[in-house]
């Protein structure tokens, strides 16, 4: 018997090239809502886009301890601060479909990969916003202590 080919939908894959109109609209909206939600909890947001892909990061003010570095730690400690206002904090990574329908992938610190992830609402797809709010809640509502 012949094998017939079946499509399946992959929200992982595919994905259309973003528009330049795109990727300002996205910026801005996600920015609004960072300002709105999150405000002091981050010095700025950082978009990379790639193809289909936006990759939003955050870069905070690291909470350095007094004592930190330990004399035997090569450089000053402002050189350390500075190294860590520029080491952005990954959120997320979203996959272009069209209009308002974005794939979204948390990433992952633990194995430092984006990870299919699921809208509030359990769908695939959604707005940029949405899939900020999910990463931003985990990365920017703690402060963390190095």
């Amino acid at each position: 018997m012949p094998r017939r080919t079946t499509w399946v939908y992959s929200p992982d894959s595919g994905g259309r090239n973003i528009p330049d109109d795109v990727k300002k609209d996205v910026s801005e909206r996600v920015t609004r809502v960072a300002e709105e939600k999150f405000k002091g909890r981050y010095i700025r947001l950082g978009f990379r886009f790639k193809g289909q892909f936006c990759y939003i990061d955050a870069f905070t003010e690291p909470e350095v301890p007094r004592n930190w570095p330990p004399r035997s730690w090569p450089g000053t400690r402002e050189e350390h601060i500075e190294r860590l206002r520029k080491t952005p904090t990954h959120l997320c990574r979203l996959r272009y479909f069209g209009p308002d329908r974005w794939g979204f992938a948390f990433y992952t610190y633990s194995n430092e990969r984006y990870q299919l992830s699921v809208y509030p609402d359990g769908e695939f797809l959604g707005k940029p916003e949405g899939a900020f709010l999910v990463s931003a809640r985990m990365y920017l509502s703690r402060k963390w202590i190095i």
